[in-house]
């Protein structure tokens, strides 16, 4: 059987594959999991975002949670870094978001969270999995006075909006600023948080209705955002996924910048100002080349890691970094909230253009965007872990690797949620890289698939 948790949670096609039975042992076995250890009666917080699924799977974990005598507070539709942050503010024993994040509507997923707010390690995932296949064995079901109760919050994103405002308290009066809210969990926060900090704000796709979450909108659609910018003749455009725990942005000229750009822009301003701390940025293997060389011209350190926000966290908690993230957007600073958090990095990047008085184009300039070629090779998913035992791709990759050496770099690895490799080659001519990453991601998928 393939493991339950994926990279971020558990994630599925609500109904089918992400049940509502599945969804309350997830909550009986989580509840009982990250709470064993507590001589009181458990308090777990639970939010989602603006998927239709989320109330059905929200409130079948949250029966699940009851049922092994732990309270829950629900507080609705809210960001992701919003129940990261309450869940360690208000002390509760864990948290739980029901999201899936940038995917289409029929998606969801269930990702924990401990008391201190941050994601569960692999061993704690593992333990949660393996009471739900044991049928809960072990546990005793409590009755009478001892089931948990259901507490229902609606001030909580108004708290999370005030942390945000005291974290990066910016003047934003005369700004004028396209903000795209993917039809998700920030659709409120983001836009208030904006506005009370003197924004002109023009909010798109933040009418939710629970069946057009991220369709053709937020950071994994950015044509929309990228022309309204321009045609407003905005200084800024900002980009959210569904669950508001990342962050792309425009330029005034239409411009994409991603979580690269982003990092490099503010982790520079936190050097001015002393605040980035041992002068390091976390980023994953995934990041941009362009980036790893504005770290040597800037004196920062780049610290590498695989693929997933988790990991960037866990090595920032190692070394007692402030700020990491990924080329995607998830951005954390740790001296704020223990996840990536699309509202903290648009505040921060707002932050360096007003007190620097540039403009973000001129900004982004830090760092040269190398070109990147991405393709994705289909393969059995019980043999995605083992391309290189075959001798063809081996050879292949070998003579691609002296092909870019000293020019770009070759990146090849295995998808920790889908039956793929993927094949991202970076080098100075974007037609030559796309030619030949496509040539790889073919013999691949011939031999492998």
């Amino acid at each position: 059987m393939a493991r339950l948790f994926g990279t971020d949670g558990v994630r599925g096609v609500a109904n089918e594959e992400l049940t509502p039975l599945l969804a309350m042992q997830l909550g009986q076995a989580g509840a009982y999991v990250l709470t064993k250890e507590k001589a009181h009666k458990p308090t777990i917080m639970v939010g989602c975002d603006t998927r239709i699924s989320g109330d059905m799977l929200a409130n079948a974990l949250m029966a699940g949670a009851c049922s092994v005598g732990a309270n829950c507070i629900y507080v609705g539709v809210i960001p992701t870094p919003a129940v990261a942050y309450l869940t360690k503010k208000y002390k509760v024993d864990a948290g739980v978001v029901i999201s899936a994040s940038h995917n289409p509507v029929e998606f969801n997923g269930i990702k924990f969270f401990d008391g201190d707010g941050y994601k569960l390690p692999d061993a704690m995932e593992d333990e949660i999995e393996n009471m739900i296949t044991n049928n809960m064995q072990g546990v005793v079901f409590p009755i009478g006075p001892f089931v948990g109760k259901i507490k229902y919050r609606t001030d909580a994103r108004e708290e999370y909006i005030n942390h945000a405002i005291q974290s990066v308290n910016v003047n934003l009066e005369g700004m004028k600023i396209v903000v795209d809210c993917a039809e998700g969990a920030s659709f409120y926060t983001s836009v208030e948080a904006l506005k009370e900090l003197g924004g002109n704000v023009v909010a798109i796709h933040n009418n939710p209705d629970g069946t057009n979450i991220n369709a053709n909108c937020g950071s994994t659609h950015m044509e929309e955002l990228q022309a309204r910018v321009v045609y407003e003749k905005a200084q800024v455009g900002l980009a959210f996924d569904g669950d508001a725990d990342r962050l792309l942005a425009v330029d005034e000229n239409g411009k994409v910048i991603d979580g690269d750009q982003v990092m490099a822009i503010v982790g520079n301003y936190m050097k001015s100002q002393g605040k980035l701390k041992e002068d390091v940025i976390v980023a994953t293997v995934m990041s941009n080349l362009g980036f790893f060389l504005m770290g040597k011209k800037q004196g920062i350190t780049i610290e590498q890691t695989k693929v997933g926000d988790r990991y960037v966290l866990e090595r920032m908690k190692e070394i007692g970094a402030s700020l990491g993230g990924e080329q995607s957007g998830h951005i954390i600073f740790l001296d704020e909230n223990t996840t990536g958090d699309g509202l903290l990095s648009a505040l921060h990047l707002l932050q360096v253009m007003v007190e620097t008085g540039k403009p973000l184009s001129e900004l982004a300039q830090v760092m040269e965007v190398l070109p990147q070629a991405l393709v994705n090779a289909k393969v059995a998913n019980h043999k995605k872990d083992s391309y290189m035992e075959y001798p063809e791709i081996a050879a292949a990759i070998k003579m691609l690797e002296d092909k870019f050496a000293g020019e770009g770099r070759v990146l090849i690895r295995p998808s920790g949620t889908e039956p793929l490799v993927r094949v991202m080659i970076e080098g100075k001519d974007q037609a030559v890289i796309e030619q030949e990453a496509q040539k790889l991601a073919n013999l691949i998928q011939d031999i492998m698939f």
